[in-house]
Order: C-alpha cells, then sequence, then structure tokens
C-alpha cells in the first residue's frame, strides 16, 4: 500500500508549488507520495507497434532509456524533490536481473492550471502540463519536445498519453505514443507498490 513506510518531508516542494490549491484535489495518496517520497516497484508491459510503427517505437523508446528487449519487465522508480526539483530515478529489470537505469528531472514553471513542467529525459527534454482527472489522476500533456537541444514541432513529434492514478490502493501508470496513420509505437504500463521497508533496508 502506497500509505505505509514513507519518510516525511515538511517543507513545500516543487509539486505541491506547482499546483497550489489544486494540489488537494489529487488523490490522497499521490498527494502523500509526493509530499513525502518513496519508492515504487513491480512488473510492468513494454509494448510495440506493428511493422513501421514499431520500428520507429524501438528508436523512440532507445532515445528516452526505455528498453525493448522483453514484454515483461521488472520495474522501480523512486520519486524525490531536490532543490526545487522533481526527481524519478527508473530502473528497468529484465529476467535476467541486469538493469537499466532511467532518471528524469522535472523543474516547474507558473502555477496549475496554467503552469508547466520541464522535463529531462535522457536526450529529450519535454514541456509538460498536467490535467487532474476524475478521481484524483495525474495527466500529462505535451507543449513541446526537443532532442539534443534542437526544438521539434509538436505536430511532427509523436502524439502521447501519460497519467497516473490510484486503483485499489495501488499506483497505476500508463505511457504511449501513437504516430497518427501508422498508430501505436510503444507504450508501457504497468500497477505498483510500495517497496517494503525491509526491501529497503
Amino acid at each position: 500500500m502506497l500509505t505505509e513506510n514513507l519518510t516525511p518531508n515538511p517543507k513545500i516542494n516543487s509539486t505541491q508549488a506547482l499546483f497550489g490549491d489544486a494540489f488537494q484535489d489529487l488523490h490522497p495518496l499521490l498527494q502523500q507520495l509526493h509530499i513525502q517520497g518513496g519508492t515504487l516497484e513491480g512488473e510492468i508491459d513494454v509494448t510495440l507497434g506493428k511493422g513501421l510503427a514499431g520500428f520507429l517505437g524501438r528508436r523512440l523508446a532507445k532515445k528516452l532509456g526505455v528498453p525493448t528487449r522483453n514484454v515483461q519487465t521488472g520495474y522501480k522508480v523512486s520519486i524525490s524533490h531536490q532543490a526545487g526539483k522533481l526527481v524519478w530515478a527508473r530502473q528497468f529489470i529484465g529476467p535476467d536481473g541486469a538493469s537499466q537505469d532511467l532518471v528524469s528531472e522535472f523543474v516547474p514553471y507558473g502555477h496549475y492550471p496554467h503552469g508547466y513542467w520541464q522535463e529531462s529525459t535522457g536526450l529529450m527534454h519535454f514541456r509538460l502540463t498536467v490535467d487532474i482527472l476524475k478521481g484524483g489522476g495525474w495527466n500529462w500533456r505535451i507543449l513541446g519536445a526537443s532532442l539534443h537541444g534542437v526544438p521539434i514541432p509538436v505536430r511532427l513529434f509523436p502524439q502521447s498519453k501519460a497519467y497516473k492514478c490510484i486503483e485499489d490502493g495501488r499506483y497505476a501508470f500508463y505511457v504511449g505514443f501513437v504516430m497518427p496513420g501508422l498508430g501505436e509505437l510503444f507504450s508501457y504500463s504497468g500497477l505498483l507498490d510500495l517497496k517494503p521497508a525491509m526491501a529497503s533496508a
């Protein structure tokens, strides 16, 4: 359950700063996770499109640091706040125990609903806004993207769908990319649980 084994941090962090009063509209477990931080883990599914869509999806996944060797893989993400930014440290774990790390840093600008996050993930940089979903979930929308510092027009970038919410006390998430006319490029999703205290030790 997300309600256990979190380290208290009473300071206002970047997530609270961006959402302001709307922070209370998030699901209570998402509020707690983003106030106190924590590590979540579980099994996730990585799905590639077919034909040309799958080829492009594999290339995009590689640029984002997402492994495509296995259909299902272990996944761990540590969520923390550091010096005015939100940090997600992800770890994709294969069946042989080998792992691949992917760290994203999110810097907030402005305030909800007109504010946005500036995300840096590997070679990619995104400008993202957030919608609060019914039930307190969190939906991302891409406003802009760049690769190696070169802007990519949004109309040329694959359409994305990304959200996180709480389902039966577990953290549920989905990240997917679709190219109009070709279909789904790739996606990864799953249900995660807070890492037990003994495992953290």
